[in-house]
């Protein structure tokens, strides 16, 4: 995937020299952040499809980041630490990371994981694209959306609302994720406004929208798309 954003997150200035240039000139888009905090922001706005995360930093524990990170984002992660404890590393993959690679590391290794990592979120982003239950059909890549056969039209904000609930169908979904992508970072805690647009998609695609079947509540957490009736 060339021109794929990553987020290098390292507060280690040499490391940061290094691996800038070396994946510019591999085709990729570089963004960095030396700090827990700016790593958030950055994950939230900046919209990378790929991290690269150290676990030492300066201002929060690197696992801490990605607790955080996996409340609202599901970007791979490969985590590039110094280390090279087991417990450290099972820690790290429990919490959401898809990679582990330690430090002193090879940059062809890397990059061969960084591929990897892409791939694979690609082919699930892939394998997600429709959904059909409870007579619901969702072409993602085609924006249809239709209930028994007859075509369903949607706001451009519900079908991202919708298209976010399809792509993770079966898993709960959280408020502030939704949020987030929906409508950006600065309505994370917007929930009554979520809550008012998952009412509009109730009530245009399920049988009956005072009884959801398909769009299911998770009270104080989140929504999960079901199979429906």
């Amino acid at each position: 995937m060339m021109n794929a954003r990553v987020l290098v997150i390292d507060d280690e200035a040499p490391i940061q020299r290094f691996l800038k240039p070396a994946l510019a000139a591999s085709g990729y888009d570089v963004i960095t952040a030396d700090n827990g905090r700016q790593a958030l922001h950055l994950i939230a706005t900046a919209a990378p499809d790929i991290i690269v995360l150290d676990l030492g930093l300066p201002d929060m524990d690197g696992k801490e980041v990605l607790r955080q990170a996996r409340a609202f984002s599901r970007v791979p992660v490969i985590v590039l630490s110094a280390r090279d404890r087991e417990a450290e590393k099972i820690a790290a993959l429990d919490l959401g990371a898809d990679d582990y690679v330690e430090k002193p590391f090879a940059i062809g290794e890397l990059m061969a994981r960084l591929r990897a990592a892409l791939r694979h979120a690609a082919r699930d982003e892939k394998a997600n694209a429709r959904f059909e239950a409870g007579g619901l059909s969702v072409d993602l890549a085609s924006r249809l959306v239709s209930r028994d056969g007859v075509a369903v039209k949607l706001t451009p904000k519900e079908f991202d609302l919708l298209a976010i609930l399809v792509r993770h169908a079966g898993k709960v979904v959280t408020h502030r994720e939704i949020l987030t992508r929906v409508w950006g970072p600065a309505h994370t805690e917007d929930t009554q406004y979520l809550r008012v647009f998952v009412g509009q998609l109730r009530a245009k695609i399920e049988s009956a929208s005072d009884a959801p079947r398909l769009i299911q509540t998770e009270a104080g957490v989140g929504y999960r798309l079901c199979g429906g009736d």
